[in-house]
C-alpha cells in the first residue's frame, strides 16, 4: 500500500533538522526542479561567513540555470533577493549569496572536482533525498 504524502511528509519532518523558512524554501523551489543529491551543510558551530550552504546538482547547464532560477524566483515571492550573484552565465558552478546562507548550484563534474562537502567536513551535512526534497513545504 501506498504512503500518503501526508504520511511521508511527517515521517520526512521527523528526520530532519528544522531548518530556517528560507533555507526550506529554496530546499523546495531545487526539488521543483528535479535537482540531485541536495546537501544543506549547515555552518553555524564552524565559524565561517555564513549559517548554510544548499548544495545541489543539475544534470546540463540549461537544468543548472533553471534551478538557479527556480530558487531564485520563489525566494523572490518572500521578498527575498540575492546579495550576490556569480557563475550564472557559464552555468558550471551558479552561486546565490543570501547572507544567512549561499545556494551553490553544480554541474556534476564542477560538484566533484570542487568538493564543498569535503572541504567543509566539520559542517554538519543535511542529505535531502530527491522524494524530501519535493516533499518540502514552499511556504515563508
Amino acid at each position: 500500500m501506498a504512503k500518503s504524502p501526508q504520511l511521508r511528509a511527517k515521517r520526512t519532518a521527523q528526520r530532519i533538522p528544522r531548518l530556517p523558512s528560507q533555507v526550506t524554501r529554496a530546499v523546495a523551489a531545487a526539488g521543483d526542479k528535479k535537482a540531485t543529491a541536495i546537501t544543506v551543510l549547515d555552518l553555524r558551530k564552524t565559524g565561517a561567513f555564513t549559517d548554510y550552504f544548499l548544495i545541489c546538482t543539475g544534470a546540463n547547464p540549461r537544468q543548472v540555470h533553471a534551478i538557479a532560477d527556480g530558487i531564485e524566483q520563489a525566494l523572490k515571492a518572500v521578498k527575498v533577493r540575492p546579495a550576490h550573484v556569480e557563475g550564472y552565465d557559464r552555468a558550471e558552478w551558479v552561486l546565490l549569496d543570501y547572507f544567512d546562507f549561499i545556494v551553490h548550484v553544480f554541474s556534476p563534474n564542477a560538484r566533484q572536482f570542487y568538493g564543498l562537502e569535503r572541504l567543509w567536513g566539520e559542517a554538519t551535512r543535511i542529505e535531502m533525498s530527491d522524494e524530501v526534497a519535493s516533499d518540502q513545504p514552499a511556504r515563508a
